[in-house]
């Protein structure tokens, strides 16, 4: 009966929650001028749906197969993994599109929020956010639990964005640290509030043949789209560097992973977990300075880098993590999102140390805005002679915005980890209840459920997941 109550909340609160949207979207939203019927649009080609859409459609792709299919590898939460995945980004869609919207209506002045192309894949990667942090208490909440989780998440993930890009002026053109660093260390932050006894070694906390094969179709999808998710909101040459600078980190860190897996086990094996997870780390690293002149071999060696921090991170970081300060992460996030976007803010602050107006020429003021001259200045007249495009910054030099990288990453730990804690304190209230030991890690009390071989329990089926480090005897 207490299951079926939550449900019935959950229902309730999900009818409520798209009532409220579709009002907030009624007084609140329009399209942008480039999704209305303007003549002069119609048949120049200048809409920017041409140019972004193929970029949006990749992060999409991402989003609801990469994201869902990767977190298939509990034996006993497939349908979970993936449908509430789904559920999930649907949701943060739509109450993305909102809160981002809101900060751009103070940017801008406007009395309602514009949506056009860029709206939509900058709520996908919003969503991305909240399923990186959902990765971290996979199995180990309600699916009430994630709405109450996603609804303060994206609040504090567009107020960080909105710090750290508008205020604090840093160039984050892969998200790594306004996304996948926000992500895991929410995550992380909650998933202590609600650690319990019963999370040590559960039986459910396992995965099978089927599952991680399954788990590695959400790699694959991953592992190709990524270089659109690091330069779907750019143009020009510098989505260009971007993509080219993320395809080979991507290829380095899949060959040095492989390697790495196979020396840390005493047997030389692969292990699946690695392979699922650590392999994409080279995405998350390259990110926040995948925009600058790091050349492909520099991108060949922040890929390696981070397949190494990321493999060792499952080795020995995360057991160290579970049992000495009682943080479970359920899909190892700190070792995919977390580590390696540290490692990407650290590797943008480097190499924008050394950008320079000679190297860059006057794109180096578009990437990095608060370096371009001060309003007034004659550098800034000289400068818009030839691009006009260029408007007036600070004059900040590269050291100086190589500091502000890093502060940025500091603002972005801040607000993650105090509004993980704001969130695990209200994921615990009763009402809320989480899901019973028995459950954990099972989609018997949230779905129905066929009777397979696949999904019945074993006596001789214990495994705990390899993400806690059992080693294979």
């Amino acid at each position: 009966m207490v299951a079926v109550a939550l449900r019935c909340r959950l229902a309730t609160f999900l009818v409520f929650a798209q009532i409220a949207f579709i009002l907030l979207f009624a007084f609140f939203t329009e399209y942008d001028d480039d999704a209305k019927p303007i003549p002069r649009k119609l048949s120049d080609g200048s809409n920017p749906l041409h140019k972004y859409y193929p970029m949006f459609q990749d992060v999409h792709v991402m989003m609801f197969i990469g994201f869902g299919f990767l977190m298939t590898f509990l034996k006993k939460y497939g349908f979970s993994s993936v449908g509430l995945n789904m559920l999930i980004a649907a949701t943060c869609i739509q109450w993305g599109t909102l809160c981002l919207g809101l900060f751009d209506c103070v940017e801008t002045g406007r009395s309602r929020i514009s949506l056009g192309i860029t709206s939509l894949i900058e709520a996908d990667i919003a969503a991305a956010t909240v399923l990186i942090s959902f990765g971290v208490v996979l199995g180990k909440t309600s699916a009430l639990q994630l709405f109450v989780m996603l609804i303060v998440e994206l609040v504090l993930y567009a107020t960080n964005e909105w710090i750290v890009t508008d205020i604090l002026k840093i160039s984050d053109v892969g998200d790594s640290i306004i996304v996948h660093t926000f992500g895991a260390y929410f995550g992380l932050t909650v998933s202590v509030l609600l650690r319990r006894s019963e999370l040590d070694e559960h039986p459910n906390e396992g995965s099978n043949y089927q599952s991680d094969l399954f788990a590695m179709i959400g790699t694959v999808f991953l592992w190709l789209y990524w270089p659109s998710f690091n330069a779907g909101l750019l143009t020009g040459e510098v989505q260009h560097r971007v993509v080219i600078n993320t395809y080979y980190s991507l290829a380095a860190c899949c060959v040095t992973a492989f390697a790495i897996s196979a020396l840390v086990d005493k047997h030389g094996r692969f292990n699946m977990v690695h392979i699922q997870n650590s392999t994409l780390a080279g995405g998350v690293a390259i990110g926040a300075a995948a925009n600058l002149l790091v050349h492909p071999f520099g991108a060949l060696i922040i890929g390696s880098s981070a397949a190494i921090l990321s493999v060792l991170g499952y080795k020995y970081i995360t057991p160290f993590l579970n049992s000495k300060l009682g943080i479970h992460d359920t899909c190892g996030v700190n070792n995919l999102h977390g580590m390696p976007g540290i490692l990407a803010a650290i590797i943008s602050s480097i190499a924008v140390s050394a950008a320079s107006e000679q190297e860059y020429g006057y794109s180096l003021y578009e990437q990095y805005p608060a370096m371009a001259p001060p309003l007034n200045s004659t550098e800034l007249t000289r400068i818009q002679r030839q691009f006009p495009d260029v408007t007036a910054g600070i004059g900040r030099t590269a050291s100086a915005q190589a500091g502000m990288q890093i502060v940025a990453m500091l603002v972005t730990l801040g607000i993650a980890i105090s509004g993980g804690i704001v969130a695990g304190v209200l994921l615990r209230l009763p009402g809320l209840a989480s899901p019973p030991a028995e459950s954990l890690f099972d989609d018997i009390t949230a779905w129905e459920v066929p009777e397979t071989e696949v999904y019945k329990p074993s006596e001789s089926n214990n495994a705990v997941s390899p993400r806690s480090n059992n080693e294979i005897k």
